[in-house]
């Protein structure tokens, strides 16, 4: 959805790097994988293709955080 997004924090040597990978339009979402010491985040569009990939090294990675937008669902609205 609209507004997802993770931030990924990497150990640069001597200093932190952050990134930030956002879905940046409606109907759009956040994927996070890990596969064989590599980090990727990509932006995914609804029918799967994939707009932009993030890949890090995973042993650089220190901290991988997926904010997600709050959904208003119907189930959980009080009357």
């Amino acid at each position: 959805m609209k507004g997802d997004r993770v931030e990924i924090v990497v150990d640069a040597g001597d200093t932190t790097r952050t990134y930030e990978v956002i879905a940046s339009r409606a109907g759009r979402r956040v994927e996070t994988a890990v596969r064989r010491g590599v980090v990727e985040v990509s932006e995914v569009t609804r029918n799967g293709s994939v707009v932009r990939t993030a890949r890090f090294m995973a042993n650089r990675v220190l901290a991988l955080v997926e904010q997600p937008v709050p959904r208003e669902d119907g189930s959980e609205r009080s009357a």
